[in-house]
């Protein structure tokens, strides 16, 4: 697309973000973009803009060849598929925050891009207002990037952060999530780790090359972190949070899953409260690079969309550098974790699937055990996120070389030191 051409936008959506989007066009009158229609499903319902810029039919938008660019900000993954892929088709290019849809839908998407030439981007699906696909896509090369950890939903961070700083239960700090608009009424999307998986989905293809779906990625939420365990980490000087990593393995391909983690006072990542989002990415020669900003609310995701809009005045695409110009990365599961498991009964807890347990504690209201499990051993069951068991990572968890591990622990246990 010229970059002297007027961007002709029609929207689906005038939720938070869209409403925010249409605020924010009109104070960036420079761009040389406008909203000429928006398609919603609600007519009767009242709304901060003119009744005639808004539709019921979406062919209005999809089949007027007026409109060059197509973005979509709704929450229907299945109606934003459709969506997008019927723009790219009829030439225009597309702008989408629906992480969901695009990793459900992944290779579908490369190809059509491929196929139409037409560009297709979406940095408010990561992090929000975070700009984090963009770097990936431009900064880093993926022989150098060691690993990338991140917290990219706001509304678990904003429950966790009032768990920690004002001792609230979780129940608790979800309502009052609920309450300030930064947890949905059916929060299991955000709070069970099925936001922040899809997300992971994307930033592997951008970080790593990898095309993956959510549910080959071993995850979970925070719904069964309990204040005993919240007790555990400030006991440690630490802090529990979830967090969506990757890290390239000696043993070849990359580790990557979502779950709860303990986050040491020096780590990066502990400095990143509320509904904010942070990335930390390690390079071979840059180090840490530490990414922050808002997670969660109508101008923060808006300024990501606006951003691609922008990028679209110069013609920009996303190029996937890392899947076709580099030999893409794989996903390896042949790892071990070290986890922090608490519990109500020994009976659930599977001692034989562990390679060693390190501690044991058994209080009389709730018990818990430090130790070594596969992540193949997690991914074929799912007691740890049964019965209130609830399964945490320790800081530095990734084990590779098992049988070295286990020497040295025999060793130490001969010799009277463990």
């Amino acid at each position: 697309m010229s970059k002297h051409k007027e961007l002709i936008i029609g929207m689906f959506g005038f939720g938070v973000v869209g409403e925010g989007l249409y605020k924010v066009l009109q104070q960036t009158p420079s761009l040389k973009a406008r909203i000429k229609k928006v398609c919603i499903k609600h007519p009767d319902k009242k709304r901060s803009a003119p009744s005639e810029l808004f539709t019921t039919d979406k062919d209005e938008i999809l089949n007027d060849k007026e409109i060059n660019v197509v973005v979509e900000v709704i929450d229907d993954a299945n109606a934003a598929f459709e969506i997008v892929k019927t723009a790219l088709k009829n030439k225009k290019e597309a702008v989408s925050s629906s992480k969901k849809m695009i990793a459900e839908h992944l290779q579908e998407l490369l190809d059509l891009q491929q196929k139409t030439g037409r560009s297709f981007l979406y940095e408010s699906s990561a992090c929000a207002s975070i700009p984090v696909i963009r770097n990936l896509e431009e900064y880093y090369d993926n022989d150098l990037l060691h690993s990338i950890r991140a917290y990219c939903n706001g509304s678990t961070n904003f429950i966790l952060t009032k768990m920690f700083d004002e001792n609230l239960g979780f129940k608790e700090a979800l309502l009052l999530a609920q309450q300030l608009g930064f947890a949905e009424s059916n929060p299991k999307l955000d709070v069970e780790g099925f936001d922040a998986v899809n997300k992971w989905t994307l930033l592997l293809n951008h970080a790593y090359g990898i095309v993956t779906s959510p549910d080959t990625i071993l995850f979970n939420g925070i719904q069964n972190v309990t204040k005993s365990d919240a007790a555990v980490a400030k006991s440690r000087g630490q802090q529990i949070k979830l967090v969506a990593q990757a890290k390239k393995l000696v043993l070849g391909g990359v580790g990557a899953f979502v779950l709860p983690q303990f986050v040491t006072a020096e780590s990066p990542l502990a400095f990143v409260k509320n509904e904010y989002n942070g990335v930390v990415i390690e390079s071979g020669f840059a180090d840490q690079q530490f990414f922050y900003g808002k997670g969660a609310g109508s101008f923060p995701t808006a300024s990501a969309v606006l951003s691609d809009i922008s990028a679209l005045r110069y013609g920009y695409k996303y190029e996937y550098k890392k899947l076709y110009h580099h030999t893409p990365h794989v996903i390896n599961d042949d790892i071990y974790l070290k986890v922090y498991v608490s519990f109500n009964q020994l009976s659930d807890i599977p001692k034989e699937d562990f390679e060693w347990i390190e501690q044991w504690h058994a209080q009389e209201d709730r018990k818990y055990l430090s130790g070594v499990i596969a992540l193949k051993k997690l991914k074929e069951g799912s007691w740890w996120k049964e019965n209130g068991t609830s399964l945490i990572l320790e800081p530095d968890p990734i084990i590779e070389n098992i049988e070295e591990r286990r020497l040295k622990k025999k060793s130490l246990e001969l010799a009277g030191l463990h």
